[in-house]
């Protein structure tokens, strides 16, 4: 794991968006969490930012900056606790593995978030939610829960409804952004949550990119695929204009 001083290492070596980019203390059920917060002003749009399954690293403070370029106020969430950025495949299951088996937590844990978004002085109520990976699977879980947000966004996140839950409170729209060649969530999962949000009136688009495999987005990796990086974050972009006053 990296400790939390390589953590702030990065955090300063990265955030050259703002000035006001920093590392955000706060406690979720009496325990210690850091996030990230660039804060435009209390009026700017604010978008929560939900980590992949190796928790809130350098990658996730890169997408936090080029949505501050755009004006955007971005909070990046941390939902494994302070320093806990697992680097071993074990590790990483094992944290994830844990919120996928306790959904109370997982939802506890991005409410939590928001609110020390809001106690930093976010505006959250003009604000899309948007996850990677296992961050994505989240943004569906706080959809699901009827969170009072505008947007939900998912790129290449988890797509299964786990048994027991269904759409019927969610609000706002969904963008899910998915690679067809994804071997880990397949078109089945993609065509089974289409069919669930159409059957509960949810507002949503989905896409799928051809020859994208999961992870398409992640900078430097073998997934790495240019072309669906380029066009989904595009389209990101255009439904946050869409989407937010």
């Amino acid at each position: 794991m990296k400790s939390i001083a390589t953590f702030f290492f990065i955090l300063i070596a990265v955030s050259t968006a703002s000035a006001s980019a920093r590392a955000v203390s706060y406690v979720v059920d009496g325990k210690p969490f850091e996030g990230y917060f660039i804060n435009q002003s209390s009026k700017a749009p604010l978008i929560l930012l939900i980590h992949d399954w190796d928790g809130l690293t350098a990658y996730e403070v890169k997408r936090a900056n080029m949505l501050a370029d755009l004006g955007y106020s971005v909070f990046a969430a941390d939902l494994f606790g302070r320093g806990v950025r697992p680097t071993e495949m074990k590790d990483k299951r094992q944290h994830t593995g844990e919120l996928y088996a306790n959904r109370g937590k997982m939802r506890s844990l991005l409410q939590g978030a928001l609110e020390a978004a809001k106690n930093n002085g976010a505006n959250i109520h003009n604000a899309v939610v948007m996850g990677y990976c296992f961050g994505g699977a989240a943004v569906l879980e706080l959809a699901r829960s009827g969170a009072n947000l505008k947007g939900f966004v998912t790129f290449h996140g988890g797509l299964k409804t786990p048994a027991g839950q269904d759409y019927s409170k969610a609000k706002g729209k969904l963008l899910i952004l998915h690679g067809t060649a994804d071997t880990n969530i397949t078109m089945d999962h993609f065509a089974k949550l289409a069919t669930e949000l159409e059957k509960n009136s949810v507002s949503h688009e989905m896409i799928t990119y051809s020859g994208a495999p999961h992870a398409f987005t992640v900078f430097n990796s073998s997934r790495y695929r240019e072309d669906a990086d380029k066009k989904s974050w595009k389209r990101f972009t255009e439904f946050l204009t869409e989407t937010l006053d």
